[in-house]
């Protein structure tokens, strides 16, 4: 390994599920060496998701059943360890969280050309080297192994995208996550010129997904807080409508093709109630609660057609890097953090007074 790559770095360690607290940053933790097949990347920034928060707090845990907001300072009481993960399997603590990357490969491990050294990348976050033979599974970049919070993280070779553009670090490190996910979720239900309506439209994979429907050449109606509405509206919604609206009242039954949520929680029955016969919904998140009354009738007797959606094919992914370096999608930045404030960070991603993503930057980052 190169002599200019120090043997500790600055990190922030998750100690355990639970509230901020939980969150040590530290400046004496080792410099992850990379194994055969692994590239060792110098991070430059590292984007915020809600998926960071949610596993900080053990919201996957099915002993939790409110929304994200509300154990997103303090943490929940109830969560049970041993499921409090995207995988359902117990996390190792301590853990580097940080699911979205932008840096450069510094050293690669036996296996991997050394002519990679340099090149500027995006990490995937859904990441699938480690599990190819098995369908559907996943692991998590900053869940089921060491992120982005950080001056350094190692990865698998095939997962690190190398990419050309114009855009910054810190814009490169708003997209992986939030826009492989919402990728994802017009890529598995078949978006195409149609009328969507997407859910938390203000949020990092809301925003992104507005942009990717448009791309698709949908006709987007997008739901969002009124304070945020004109931001939405440039991102290229056709229409926005305030997220606690009757949408039956405002849209009309059978009003639209595909539902894309976000969100989920007590306002769910409706989002089928506006689809047509015969329509699709996905959902990736449920920031306002994961438990919903569901008719099932409403279900069978409009043939509807659900999706879930985690797992990325290859395709997601590459698809994502070709919009960028295509110039076909804008990044939509907020606000940046060293990321020694990651709490402070969090505590701004709950309170929701931004319209696109926050970004970490580590000790001699972006």
């Amino acid at each position: 390994m190169p002599t200019e790559i120090p043997s500790i770095m600055a990190a922030v360690l998750l100690t355990g599920h639970g509230g901020f607290e939980m969150l040590a940053y530290r400046e004496d933790v080792a410099v992850p060496l990379p194994g055969p097949g692994e590239v060792l990347i110098r991070v430059a920034a590292a984007g915020l998701n809600n998926t960071d928060i949610n596993t900080r707090i053990g919201w996957y845990s099915k002993a939790v059943t409110g929304d994200t907001g509300s154990g997103g300072a303090a943490g929940f009481d109830q969560v049970d360890d041993a499921d409090a993960s995207w995988s359902g399997a117990p996390l190792s603590f301590p853990r580097i969280q940080g699911a979205d990357c932008c840096g450069r490969i510094v050293a690669v491990g036996s296996g991997v050309d050394p002519a990679r050294i340099g090149e500027r990348v995006i990490v995937r976050t859904m990441q699938r080297q480690a599990v190819r033979e098995r369908a559907f599974a996943t692991t998590t970049l900053g869940s089921e192994f060491d992120g982005a919070f950080a001056q350094y993280l190692k990865t698998p070779a095939p997962e690190a995208y190398r990419i050309e553009c114009g855009w910054s670090d810190v814009e490169l490190a708003s997209m992986p996550c939030a826009w492989s996910t919402a990728e994802n979720m017009l890529h598995r239900s078949g978006c195409g010129a149609e009328r969507v309506l997407i859910t938390g439209a203000s949020g990092g994979v809301g925003s992104a997904a507005v942009q990717l429907a448009k791309r698709r050449g949908a006709q987007v109606i997008a739901l969002s807080g009124a304070a945020k509405a004109s931001d939405v509206k440039a991102l290229g919604a056709d229409r926005v409508v305030g997220r606690e609206a009757d949408l039956v009242a405002e849209l009309g039954r059978d009003a639209v093709d595909l539902v894309v949520d976000l969100v989920a929680g007590p306002g769910w029955p409706q989002l089928l109630e506006v689809l047509r016969v015969g329509g699709r919904y996905v959902v990736s998140g449920a920031i306002a609660g994961p438990l919903v009354e569901l008719d099932v009738r409403t279900l069978y007797l409009k043939d509807l057609t659900f999706f879930g959606c985690t797992c990325q094919d290859d395709a997601v992914f590459e698809n994502l890097v070709g919009y960028i370096e295509r110039g076909e999608i804008r990044p939509l930045v907020a606000k940046t953090y060293a990321l020694r404030d990651i709490a402070e960070a969090q505590g701004d991603f709950l309170a929701k007074r931004f319209t696109g993503k926050l970004v970490l930057i580590p000790p001699g980052g972006a």
